[in-house]
């Protein structure tokens, strides 16, 4: 999807979108290809107010550069977009889940690292602490929801094409504080 494609989509689904800086050229593809995307991932940032959420995902930090992901979404329900293209978001996952994403199955649990994600998801980070405690308004669910189902809908997919972080690195935990069934419950709602 062509970063104007990517816009439209969001704000066909009815999504607040911010675009921040350079987004539409702002990736890490010199570090290898984006694509063939397959779905769709969703995490959280453990940070704490949305300017400095923002920037972070935007610009990275000394260990890991920028994007962190494609877009930020903010507890007020916005989408920051921050890149187009390869991001540093999902990292090393399993190979048995990506055949299971691409299929629309149901996921089998992740136990290896040996498939890089960051070439074919799109990545949302969500302003949260990730500590359980931290609570996701309505709004910034209803946001997560949207968005995913906007890149579902534009290539086709349903909504077992969106995991969590923690469903496709071992060790994760993100997102937390809601479930990702919970979460592709809404999307196939929206999708119907």
């Amino acid at each position: 999807m062509s970063a104007s494609s990517f816009l439209k989509a969001l704000k066909a689904e009815g999504l607040t979108v911010v675009e921040v800086g350079d987004w539409r050229d702002h990736n890490r593809n010199h570090k290898g290809a984006w694509g063939p995307v397959h779905g769709v991932m969703i995490h959280h940032t453990v940070t704490r107010g949305s300017a400095a959420t923002v920037e972070i995902c935007r610009k990275g930090h000394e260990s890991l550069p920028g994007p962190l992901c494609h877009g930020v979404i903010t507890k007020d329900g916005r989408v920051h977009l921050v890149g187009h293209g390869r991001a540093n978001h999902a990292g090393l996952g399993d190979d048995d889940v990506l055949r299971a994403v691409i299929a629309e199955k149901a996921l089998p649990r992740d136990n290896e690292a040996n498939t890089d994600g960051n070439r074919h998801f799109y990545g949302f980070e969500c302003e949260n602490l990730g500590d359980g405690d931290d609570p996701w308004p309505a709004a910034q669910l209803d946001a997560i929801e949207r968005a995913a189902a906007a890149v579902c809908r534009h290539h086709g997919w349903n909504e077992r094409s969106v995991i969590g972080h923690l469903e496709w690195q071992p060790g994760k935990v993100d997102p937390r504080g809601f479930t990702m069934a919970s979460m592709r419950e809404r999307i196939r709602d929206r999708l119907k």
